[in-house]
């Protein structure tokens, strides 16, 4: 039996790009092996400066606006990814998902998000398309009107349990609110967490690479105690960077229940390849709650280093857009 069957658990594939949409991506679909997909404007940059599958594409475009040449872009490769997938979600309407990030400039602003999540979702126009919106207290906002009105959420960029209960709090409102069949996701990252602290754990005692695993956990519980079928955590920022642990480390620890892990291919890849395929165990909330009591009598401030992480990842999304805005306006 598979972990989809097994336990309800998702692996989405966390890349697009042109070529591969048409290639790899329908392969893994085919194998079971993935059930969703995500994006983020880093991973669009990227694919969109480097690919020449979207060449003619931007040389159609070129009188227009660079936001205008993005957004373009990104639709029809999301729009391809969308109808790949429907199948799956024809299927199973918890999975068969892809995700498109509004404008991350617009973190602080409730209404541009609200505005800006419409429109995408009306011009990609399927059902198995979700939203992201970053988890600030303007996305809090957004995030509950977007579900009222019927739209899928991805809530991004979790780091604290405070922001997996806000944005949890958001989306039941809004789901309730609805009284349409509307999903959403809390995506908590994870990897991040560790390689910003493990140096400093170790030198006071703790073990490596379990900081990450176990603020998603904690996240993960408090989320669970909503009770609303349709909001399910899924763990991003999955990937291995390194050696030190194997790079299917982040996917093999989290196979929880009701749950989806978000992956780049490479991760995806080397877990079909080498990576565990039962459930994990799952640490408690008693467990969760001594490890960070320890993390505090240790003077190591839990708070502060998920805001650093969340201000990090709000910054490095505004950037990777505006570079690629700057290259597109060229």
């Amino acid at each position: 039996m598979s972990l989809k069957e097994n336990i309800n658990f998702s692996l989405w594939c966390d890349f697009i790009e042109r070529d591969f949409l048409e290639n790899r991506f329908q392969e893994i679909i085919d194998e079971k092996i993935i059930h969703g997909a995500t994006s983020n404007p880093a991973i669009f940059a990227s694919s969109i400066t480097s690919s020449l599958a979207y060449k003619q594409q931007l040389d159609m475009l070129k009188a227009n606006s660079s936001k205008t040449i993005y957004e373009e872009l990104a639709i029809k490769d999301i729009k391809r990814a969308a109808e790949l997938l429907k199948p799956l979600y024809d299927e199973d309407n918890n999975d068969g998902f892809v995700s498109l990030e509004v404008d991350p400039t617009l973190c602080d602003d409730a209404n541009g998000t609200i505005e800006e999540g419409i429109r995408l979702n009306s011009l990609i126009n399927y059902d198995n398309v979700m939203i992201k919106v970053p988890a600030t207290k303007a996305g809090y906002v957004a995030m509950k009107e977007l579900t009222s009105q019927g739209i899928n959420v991805n809530a991004t960029l979790i780091f604290s349990v405070e922001q997996a209960i806000q944005c949890a709090k958001a989306l039941d409102e809004g789901i309730k609110e609805s009284n349409k069949d509307v999903k959403a996701v809390i995506s908590v990252f994870v990897s991040r967490f560790d390689r910003l602290c493990d140096d400093l754990l170790v030198s006071k005692g703790f073990k490596k690479a379990t900081l990450g695993i176990m603020n998603a956990t904690k996240c993960y519980h408090e989320i669970n105690k909503f009770e609303n079928e349709n909001i399910r955590t899924l763990f991003a920022s999955t990937g291995v960077k390194g050696d030190e642990l194997l790079p299917s480390y982040y996917v093999d620890n989290l196979l929880y229940p009701n749950s989806v892990n978000t992956a780049p291919l490479g991760t995806i890849e080397d877990w079909v390849k080498d990576g565990v395929k039962e459930p994990s165990d799952i640490p408690s909330l008693d467990e969760c709650d001594e490890y960070f009591a320890k993390l505090s009598k240790a003077d190591v401030d839990i708070k502060e280093v998920s805001q650093t992480l969340l201000n990090d990842g709000l910054e490095a999304f505004k950037v990777s857009f505006s570079d690629l805005l700057n290259k597109l306006a060229k």
